[in-house]
């Protein structure tokens, strides 16, 4: 059995250049999502309302609408392990500066700002160039399977990351959360120095910079199935995945559960997805991957409004587990689809091109759903998000592009149909 569990879970695991930047990757998506709680809370603690958590998280999200397509370019151009190097080292001394002004009473609201926006450029840097790199790592045929295991690290280090901090937010101090997580970016950056395989794209050198920068743009919208999937998962994003600003809100005037609250709502999502994640990794057919997309696509929509409606604790604990592992199930699918159907020559930009429309949407839609529930409420928020992108499943069957993907044909190329 353990052996089945192996071959048809973990099998990019095998790898051990994968595996050591899977390892990594686990570390830092720690950090970050800790980090999106800390900063979050400090804020709410701060100012007493949701609109600066919105200012906070946006800061942290809006990079990869401005920073992505550069990185993408830098990732086809140079080394994208070198990349990597110099993304973690500047996280773990952006984060330990953050620690310091919150150890010692100066971190206000426009300094957690300020430093989410830094920590935010270099976090979308290591996940592009970290979409740009797992091809180079793996055959192509377990393609998926290392993909999904990767989306288990980002998804999962949701769980991972709350979990570790919440004992620290409730029984010690925020200070301690901000120096775990700076722990965890020094443990991912010993693992990425680990790392020996050299890997680049292609630039014409025959091109100026900003006609080889625009390459992403051209192919992603020349491409009617990339786009396709570009502008659903625009859409998933921004209607079901833009909770963070939210989620302090809803712990503290509908559970009166506080900073503790935030931490178990985040680490249901997180463990939620992680186990979606897994289950992606083993799942080969193209028709079964096709059919759930689709579902969890639908069921995308109807976690928000699960969790809007919900009146205890425990009640909300699974919605958020079952958000978690619904989005978690749909970004999988997605984010193979799109890296199946892109030549490595321009993987890199066209991971810009993707995070552009994924965290520029989270983003701007994190910040007016903070102003929005500061008028009326988060719960109502969440659950209009949640009812749209429900709608917009159940009109995106009528896309032939995206038809093809739900419902493959028999003899079609896998993922790629």
């Amino acid at each position: 059995m353990l052996a089945t569990v192996r071959d048809r879970y973990l099998l990019a695991l095998q790898y051990k250049e994968f595996r050591t930047l899977w390892t990594a990757n686990a570390f830092a998506g720690s950090a970050n999502w800790a980090l999106i709680i800390a900063r979050g809370w400090l804020a709410y603690e701060i100012t007493g309302g949701a609109l600066w958590v919105g200012l906070v998280t946006f800061g942290a999200m809006i990079p990869r609408l401005f920073s992505t397509p550069l990185v993408g370019f830098l990732a086809d151009r140079f080394d994208r392990v070198s990349i990597l190097r110099i993304s973690f080292t500047l996280n773990l001394a952006h984060n330990i500066a953050l620690a310091f002004l919150v150890m010692n009473g100066l971190a206000s609201p426009w300094i957690l700002m300020l430093l989410a926006l830094l920590n935010g450029t270099l976090a979308s840097a290591r996940m592009t160039t970290t979409q740009s790199l797992i091809p180079n790592l793996i055959p192509k045929e377990h393609l998926l399977n290392g993909i999904a295991l990767n989306q288990a690290t980002q998804q999962g280090s949701r769980l991972f990351g709350a979990v570790a901090i919440m004992p620290l937010m409730g029984l010690i101090n925020i200070e301690a959360a901000f120096w775990l997580c700076s722990g965890f970016y020094a443990a991912g950056l010993v693992q990425v120095f680990r790392i020996t395989t050299r890997s680049t794209g292609v630039i014409n050198p025959n091109q100026s910079f900003l006609r080889n920068l625009a390459a992403g743009f051209e192919y992603v919208y020349g491409h009617p199935q990339i786009l396709a999937m570009v502008l659903l998962v625009l859409a998933h994003c921004a209607l079901t995945m833009s909770y963070e600003s939210l989620i302090p809100s809803i712990s503290t005037e509908k559970l009166d559960a506080g900073s503790v609250g935030v931490s178990y709502l985040i680490g249901a999502v997180g463990a939620g997805a992680l186990v979606t994640s897994i289950f992606m990794a083993g799942v080969r057919s193209t028709k079964t991957r096709g059919i759930l997309f689709l579902v969890f696509g639908l069921t995308s929509g109807l976690g928000p409004i699960l969790l809007a409606f919900s009146n205890s604790r425990e009640l909300s604990i699974l919605a958020a587990a079952a958000m978690g592992a619904n989005q978690a199930g749909f970004m999988t699918i997605s984010h193979a689809i799109i890296q199946s159907l892109t030549e490595d020559n321009v993987r890199g930009r066209v991971s810009g091109v993707y995070a552009v429309h994924v965290g520029g949407s989270m983003a701007v839609t994190n910040l007016i759903n903070a102003g929005i529930a500061d008028v009326f409420n988060a719960t109502s928020v969440m659950a209009v998000g949640g009812a749209l992108f429900v709608i917009v499943i159940v009109f995106s069957v009528g896309s032939g592009a995206l038809r093809r993907i739900y419902f493959p044909k028999a003899a079609a190329t896998p993922v790629a149909a």
